[in-house]
């Protein structure tokens, strides 16, 4: 029972952050010349976007399940 309570606050709470972030953001460096002992390395900044659809689904699930967990306890 407990554990169906903490699933849904986990649930709940990466649905709220998933609206919040719209996306992850993450740094990589690239090596744009290598000449000899000469190189140049690039910081590019990618986003890895997150779809509102998934929060929503997070949100509702966590939801759902407080909620069955109350009406069968």
């Amino acid at each position: 029972m407990k554990t169906n309570k903490l699933i849904a606050v986990i649930l709940i709470a990466i649905g709220i952050v998933a609206f919040a972030y719209q996306g992850i953001s993450y740094t990589t460096r690239e090596k744009v010349i290598d000449i000899g002992p000469i190189q140049m390395t690039a910081e590019k900044t990618r986003t890895l976007p997150l779809p509102p659809i998934v929060g929503a689904i997070a949100l509702v699930g966590g939801i759902a399940l407080l909620v069955l967990g109350k009406k069968s306890g």
